[in-house]
């Protein structure tokens, strides 16, 4: 049955009580972090879509204060972990803990326990805690010796990685980047960003005073609005064809196909569809616009397009394939 303009009307009616009190947080975090826009923009749009993130800068961008901001802005569980090279599955989500009163095993939960964790250099942890990870990410479940334990709801795992650094570190598994709904790079702030950073933070105790604005009721809620946003079908192909463009350049005469090994997968078509509503619903709208999609695809794809080693020879990255598809493809 084909939507109306009516219920577009009344679906941003639903938007715009629905999203005040995302405003309030952002309002909150903005309280503690200076500029970071397209961060903490981004991080809302995570929250909302159900979708872990993968933050990616140098140290000292307050990668970790803004996770640390969005979980104190809401009355939720929130845990840091700190990823070490001889970290164990076990330090993450828990073990078998024996009792020799009554000579039985019972279950003594990890940190991963919670609804927000932030992993903390991720990639600096070995394959078997990315593994395990991997299938709370996933499965939102935990597996403990013969007992699966579901998670609680919302539960979303925001990862910081260092670019510069790679000593001592586990590149992260492909198919684990691609659980990562989105790849947030973090730059440098601007000289007036930095000024107003040194006014409020050069001091030996700096405060993080943030109030909790919202509960996880108020998270669930706004994702069922987020899910029932407008979008045309039009919309729709063009995400699909942004997609089939990373895999097919020539199918869509980008000059470009020497450049892509492996194209994005279909998560990233549901990734850009659920983010582009989420934006429209931060955005105070009932529908979607080609602009959100465009603004979100970036996130959504450069951590899903492998380049192969003629690229790299020609210091062409996935940020140069994304950039071109975009630039090429139609926009409805």
């Amino acid at each position: 049955m084909p939507t109306t303009e009516l219920d577009v009307k009344q679906i941003g009616e639903r938007v715009e009580v629905a999203s005040e009190p995302f405003q309030r947080l952002l309002e909150q975090m903005h309280r503690v972090i200076v500029g970071q826009e397209a961060l903490l923009h981004r991080m809302l749009i995570g929250l909302l879509s159900n979708g872990h993130m993968l933050i990616e800068g140098v140290p000292g961008l307050a990668k970790t204060t803004a996770v640390a901001c969005l979980a104190r802005g809401i009355s939720t569980g929130f845990q840091r972990l700190q990823f070490t090279p001889d970290l164990l599955p076990a330090d993450l989500i828990g073990t078998l803990i024996f009792r020799p009163t009554d000579g039985t095993f019972v279950v003594q939960k990890g940190p991963i326990f919670s609804n927000i964790i932030l992993a903390d250099e991720i990639n600096r942890a070995p394959a078997k805690v990315q593994s395990a990870l991997l299938e709370a990410m996933q499965e939102r479940q935990v597996t403990i010796g013969k007992e699966t334990f579901r998670l609680d709801e919302p539960f979303l795992v925001l990862a910081t990685q260092n670019p510069i650094e790679q000593e001592g570190t586990y590149p992260l598994p492909e198919a684990q980047v691609d659980r990562f709904m989105l790849k947030l790079l973090v730059s440098y702030p601007s000289k007036v960003e930095e000024r107003a950073i040194l006014d409020r933070m050069a001091f030996t105790a700096p405060t993080m005073d943030i109030e909790p604005v919202m509960s996880p009721d108020h998270i669930l809620s706004a994702r069922k609005v987020v899910d029932e946003i407008y979008m045309d079908d039009k919309i729709k192909d063009y995400i699909v064809d942004l997609t089939l463009a990373t895999r097919e350049p020539a199918a869509f005469d980008l000059p470009i196909a020497d450049w892509v090994q492996y194209g994005a997968s279909p998560r990233a078509t549901l990734a850009m569809t659920v983010g582009a509503k989420a934006a429209a619903f931060l955005a105070g709208r009932g529908y979607v616009t080609p602009q959100d999609v465009k603004a979100i695809a970036p996130d959504v794809l450069r951590h899903r397009v492998i380049v192969t080693y003629e690229a790299e020879a020609e210091e062409k990255t996935s940020e140069d394939v994304v950039r071109a598809v975009l630039d090429h493809v139609a926009v409805p």
